[in-house]
């Protein structure tokens, strides 16, 4: 383009070209740019969520949000969450997951060579931990997913038609699946849900009634079952076992039930948190007859303190055919990776380091079943008291037992309630308690658990959450200590219950609320006493009046606690108080809270009351000064209420008067003049104000006793310690100097024998004031 502009002759020509060539690029730039921008936006969606718009955002700003998720704000309470901490084995096990990542991108070939390899080594090391030998291993995200394939590979043996023709195979002998009754809840609905059964297809075998432990599956009712079954044309299939029930953690009788599964032919699966240890030297016979049995799933991440592993469902089978149908082994190289976390894990940990994870947790719960054996009030219920992985324990008082004269009266009667409220009670207490020595002692990892039989327990499972939470026998003897501190308040409120229902029986304006699912003390309600026909009027003053009644009592300086209740408590209007201790005065307590609610409704009736006198005062006071207008207007005549002829007059002829006005008394709730206001230049106090509400009456107490406590000292002890040291101020207020003038009584001399008798006239008055104070006192 330049050369054009050289040929010129004329250099202002060829300036002006190419000040023009440059203008028409900046031009067409600019008009390029608008139409890109159009383009974009006719492309852009509006509906595309605000992260994703543009062009991305840049690693920083993800890990920020990805933080900002994990730990919310900061000023939220950081008790109310608890990050488990991750050691060198966790890292390994997320290092695992990134490693599969970047596998997954090799060649086939290679990728095949290496997963089969990480397949195979994972496989063996865990049958050769877990005593099961020639086994094979599915591994899955889901720990019950194991157990469903599993399932599907006894259904595809059963039924030699079943690939063909399907659920069509089923309906000529209807498949049974037997299950425990202590088994996870779900668990059997969630395997006909997935295999398309009908729930007909699951039998639940109850447990062991008579004997035996209450947590073990009943074999001789297991069998009748299955002869039933078979006798009914049904094809008895499969059965679960337990090795440690998720509630009490109670083995089956695995070896018998292995007998009568290889009698019927049926398949038998073990699951369960004891099967940790059979990585011990030491294994109960119990336990050990689980590697006996055709499959078993083992949840290692728990037991290991391993994040985001899988589970590992270990099987004997001998025909692979029936396994890659049923989901068991795969040709994807990927779903082989899934290993590859256990794999370096397993590497990372050695057998040392495993078997000392299983021992340590072993330890920790025995370590607390000794501890809780020389408590008092604490039941446990353990399969085994010498290897027991799982503590279960719970609260209970034998009233018969209870060595307190005092409550003799309360332990009678609470006999006598009835079996199943004494259940709720104690299952109420237990849940308080399991939630105290979670919220105490959070590294224990102790939670709740419904029993069929015990009721609510507190469970103690170092296996599932010890190599998680890092427990130390530290923590278990912080347990134990928090344990020791919270019995005698359960053991205290339980017995004063009763006598806390009979105080509010007894006094007037308060109604005991049956509560046993309350966790404490008991439940009232100041009743208000009003003639309102309105049941929304009369509920909203009880509202009012035991919202300001709690807020009063929690404004007291006391151990106890009040409170609503439970968010969607079935009572309303209600003050729930706490647990107490052996100090607590419950005749006080209930006199105070019967006191404080006359108060708070005396006040109320008086506002009200007051806002009716001040109402018809104004009218009243409207009235009056109407009538003062109309006399004044009498007194003065038309003429001077006119405006101009009004000054004149009142110029010439003022006149003289007083101001007048009227004045409301708050305290007599009557109108009264304010001449004498004008005239003494002060204010009138008027009538005598009505008396105010009784006030609380207050206990005397000794310093820093709290309200609702009991004295330390006995009534006698402090009469007379009172007493003295009052008499030891009114013999000092004797005059020091007449002892001294009791030897000038011997003198001779008349002219002090006046003034010695005079001097004995005032001792023995002294005296006499002395002893009359003392009579006084006394």
């Amino acid at each position: 383009m330049e050369k054009p502009y050289e040929k010129m002759v004329d250099p202002t020509l060829v300036v002006m070209g190419k000040n023009l060539n440059e203008a028409m690029k900046l031009l067409d730039d600019s008009q390029r740019k608008v139409e890109e921008e159009e383009e974009k936006r006719k492309y852009t969606r509006k509906d595309i969520p605000g992260p994703l718009q543009g062009s991305g955002q840049d690693m920083v700003s993800v890990l920020q949000l990805v933080q900002n998720l994990m730990h919310g704000d900061e000023e939220e309470d950081v008790r109310s969450y608890r990050i488990h901490s991750v050691g060198e084995q966790g890292h390994m096990a997320l290092l695992g997951h990134s490693l599969a990542a970047y596998i997954s991108v090799l060649d086939k070939e290679r990728l095949r060579k290496l997963t089969t390899r990480i397949l195979s080594d994972t496989t063996l090391w865990l049958c050769r931990l877990f005593r099961y030998e020639n086994g094979s291993a599915y591994y899955h995200e889901d720990d019950r997913e194991g157990l469903l394939k599993i399932c599907r590979l006894v259904i595809h043996s059963g039924y030699d038609d079943y690939t063909i023709e399907g659920f069509d195979a089923l309906c000529k002998k209807q498949p049974v699946i037997y299950i425990s009754s202590a088994s996870r809840p779900g668990l059997g609905q969630y395997l006909c849900n997935q295999l398309g059964l009908p729930i007909s297809c699951l039998c639940r075998v109850p447990c062991n009634t008579m004997f035996g432990s209450q947590h073990q599956m009943d074999v001789a009712l297991l069998e009748r079952l299955i002869k039933d079954d078979k006798e009914s044309g049904k094809l008895p299939l499969l059965l679960v076992a337990n090795a440690g029930t998720p509630g009490a953690g109670h083995t089956d009788k695995l070896g018998r039930l292995k007998e009568l599964c290889e009698q019927y032919k049926i398949w038998l699966h073990v699951e369960g948190v004891n099967l940790a240890t059979l990585t011990l030297g030491y294994v109960s016979s119990s336990v050990l007859a689980a590697t006996k049995c055709d499959s078993m799933t083992l949840t290692l991440g728990p037991w290991l303190g391993l994040p985001a592993v899988p589970a590992v469902t270990l099987y004997r089978h001998e025909d692979p055919s029936l396994s890659l149908a049923a989901g068991l082994t795969s040709s994807q190289a990927v779903e082989k990776l899934r290993a590859l976390p256990l794999w370096l894990s397993l590497q990372y940990l050695g057998h040392d380091g495993i078997v000392e994870r299983m021992k340590h947790a072993s330890q920790l719960s025995q370590r607390l079943l000794e501890n809780l054996k020389k408590l008092n009030f604490i039941k446990t219920s353990v399969e085994d008291e010498f290897s027991s992985p799982v503590v279960v324990f719970k609260f209970f008082q034998e009233f018969p037992t209870v060595d307190q004269m005092q409550y003799s009266a309360q332990a009678s009667a609470f006999e006598d309630t009835d079996r199943s409220m004494q259940r709720e009670i104690y299952d109420s207490f237990n849940q308080w308690l399991g939630e105290q020595l979670a919220l105490q002692v959070p590294a224990s990892g102790v939670d709740i658990v419904e029993l069929e039989d015990e009721g609510t327990c507190v469970r103690f499972s170092p296996l599932m959450m010890s190599a998680v939470l890092g427990t130390t026998p530290e923590d278990v003897d912080e347990l134990v200590d928090c344990l020791k501190r919270k019995i005698p308040v359960l053991s205290c409120t339980l017995l004063l219950r009763e006598e806390f229902k009979q105080e509010v029986a007894r006094t007037a304006g308060l109604s005991y609320i049956e509560d046993m699912s309350w966790p404490g003390l008991g439940v009232l309600r100041y009743e208000h006493s009003s003639d309102e026909q309105d049941a929304s009027k009369r509920e909203a003053a009880m509202e009012k009046i035991n919202t300001m009644l709690l807020k009063k009592l929690n404004d007291m300086e006391s151990d106890l606690s009040f409170s609503t209740g439970p968010e969607f408590g079935a009572e309303k209007n209600c003050t729930y108080i706490g647990m107490a201790d052996e100090d607590l005065d419950v005749s006080e307590l209930v006199e105070t809270i019967a006191a404080t609610g006359r108060e708070i409704e005396e006040n109320s009736k008086l506002l009200e009351n007051m806002t009716e006198v001040v109402r018809k005062g104004i009218l009243e006071a409207e009235v009056e000064l109407q009538k003062a207008n109309e006399e004044r207007l009498l007194e003065e005549g038309v003429l001077r209420q006119l405006p101009l002829v009004g000054s004149v007059l009142n110029w010439f002829s003022p006149i003289q008067t007083s101001p007048k006005g009227r004045a409301f008394n708050l305290s007599a709730g009557s109108l009264e003049s304010t001449e004498m206001t004008y005239v003494s230049k002060t204010q009138s106090t008027g009538t005598t104000p009505p008396p105010t509400p009784t006030s609380i009456r207050i206990k005397q107490r000794h310093p820093g006793q709290k309200v609702f406590r009991r004295s330390l000292r006995s009534p006698d002890t402090f009469s007379e310690t009172s007493s003295v040291s009052h008499n030891e101020e009114v013999e000092q207020a004797v005059p020091t100097t007449l002892p001294q003038e009791e030897p000038k009584q011997h003198n001779q001399d008349p002219t002090l024998t006046e003034k010695t008798q005079n001097g004995e006239s005032q001792l023995s008055d002294h005296s006499c004031t002395k002893e009359e104070e003392q009579d006084d006192l006394r």
